[in-house]
């Protein structure tokens, strides 16, 4: 018989406290539309850097995941620069 716990999410095991991690997962869903929205514009990242007010070493930590370089404020505000609305919806926790 195992021992294993079980974890919701990754951040789940990963994190300290479920409020670190609940501040990841959302961290983590914004830079993945972010990510998409920069490859469908099919431009260098440099360009897409400059569209959205960052720099381009800014943009490639972005796209390559860094989530400890960002916080909620900084990834809406460049989804909103990309002319896209964040919506929060708040739900009861989630039973494992």
């Amino acid at each position: 018989m195992s021992n294993s716990q079980r974890f919701n999410s990754v951040w789940d095991a990963l994190e300290d406290s479920p409020e670190q991690a609940e501040n990841m997962k959302l961290r983590a869903e914004l830079m993945t539309q972010i990510r998409q929205y920069v490859e469908s514009l099919n431009m260098t990242q440099q360009a897409a850097a400059k569209s959205l007010g960052l720099t381009q070493p800014r943009l490639n930590e972005l796209l390559h995941g860094r989530l400890d370089r960002f916080s909620l404020d900084k990834l809406v505000n460049v989804l909103a620069r990309a002319g896209k609305h964040v919506t929060v919806t708040v739900s009861d926790e989630e039973v494992a």
